[in-house]
């Protein structure tokens, strides 16, 4: 089953107000903590081990297929995520340094790898994204998102907390909550027996795209450049024509959250693909971060890029894939960070000369 419709509106609501938490709640009368995005989750029987279903897995990465029992008796987060999605990104710090911490009291972080686009299907470009994000616990490739429906997800990240008897105890969906998460693993590893269990709190910092989103919500959502699920596009006459190669003429003015195209381009269902060298995209945003999920030509041919914020290059607020001139290299199918600014009221515009075709672009995150 795909991902739910509703998906994309809850990564975009958790990308903006990535603390809007309700309730976190663990143990068979509800131990209740602060903050967390999350609820209690109806705890599963023996007879209904939420582990069953990683058995349809179409492979794994950091570790041989992992089944029920050897899992049995461990405590287990299951976090469902996919490497192109900026709110998964951002909680991989924490999800490392938990792993790291509670390793040797019977704690075992299992990745589910569950796609959005078409080329996070494929479990060669999840093992090349997991090991250049630094993931070395266990990763189910959920390709045909059957782990997702067993479960009941809904949005990525969504985390479920599994105690020792094989219960589901707990959800959280989205980023953020994190005192509250590790509080949980604490609880459920003294429930299980373990001893001199730490009380104290990790404080990863990550970096580039696993940094903290800024002190202000962005005023520009997720928008997506395919043409099934494609907002705010403008451009000097009609509006994008899905299906076909066509020439856009960008638009003249750009109000805010709009975005518009320039050059010789396909818009399929899910990306655009640039057919000539010097191809444009501009997007006017309101955000400290703006990233850019992008992949190279199909051939696997690198695309060089340049990046201009009000029509200069972006210097101390380029992001983490530009260098100082502002030119970056597309060399995979991932997102990309190109602005880190200071944090400000302004509107910007952000525009992107690709130098070479073949490029494909699939959505806009800010942070």
């Amino acid at each position: 089953m795909n991902p739910s419709p509703i998906a994309p509106r809850w990564r975009s609501l958790f990308r903006r107000w990535p603390a809007a938490l309700l309730a976190l709640a663990i143990a068979a009368t509800c131990v209740h903590w602060g903050g967390g995005d999350a609820r209690a989750a109806a705890p599963s029987t023996p007879s209904s081990s939420p582990f069953q279903s990683l058995g349809a897995a179409v492979s794994w990465v950091n570790s041989p297929p992992l089944a029920p029992e050897s899992l049995r008796g461990k405590v287990v987060l299951l976090d469902f995520w996919t490497y192109s999605c900026i709110n998964c990104l951002r909680t991989l710090p924490y999800i490392r340094a938990w792993s790291d911490k509670y390793r040797d009291l019977g704690f075992v972080v299992v990745g589910v790898h569950t796609p959005e686009f078409g080329f996070e299907h494929r479990p060669a470009n999840v093992q090349r994204a997991a090991a250049r994000l630094g993931i070395t616990f266990p990763v189910a490739v959920d390709s045909n998102r059957a782990i997702w429906q067993a479960f009941g997800v809904r949005a990525w990240p969504s985390l479920h907390f599994v105690d020792a008897s094989g219960r589901v105890r707990s959800r959280q969906v989205g980023e953020g909550g994190y005192e509250d998460a590790e509080r949980v693993i604490q609880q459920l590893l003294r429930e299980a027996g373990r001893k001199n269990v730490p009380t104290d709190l990790v404080a990863p910092q990550g970096e580039g795209t696993q940094a903290a989103p800024g002190p202000m919500p962005p005023a520009s959502p997720e928008t997506y450049v395919g043409a099934s699920r494609s907002e705010g596009f403008r451009a000097a006459s009609g509006g994008l024509r899905a299906g076909r190669t066509h020439e856009y003429s960008p638009a003249p003015v750009l109000g805010l959250n709009e975005w518009t195209l320039a050059g010789q381009w396909k818009v399929g269902e899910e990306d655009a693909q640039l057919q000539r060298a010097g191809g444009r995209i501009a997007y006017r945003f309101k955000a400290r971060d703006l990233h850019l999920v992008l992949g190279p030509a199909e051939d696997g041919r690198p695309v060089r890029f340049r990046v201009r914020l009000d029509g200069q290059a972006p210097g101390p607020g380029g992001g983490s894939d530009l260098d100082a001139s502002g030119m970056g290299l597309i060399d995979g199918h991932r997102l990309y960070q190109l602005v880190r600014q200071q944090p400000s009221a302004a509107e910007r515009l952000f525009e992107i000369e690709f130098l070479d075709p073949g490029v494909r672009a699939y959505a806009f995150t800010f942070g």
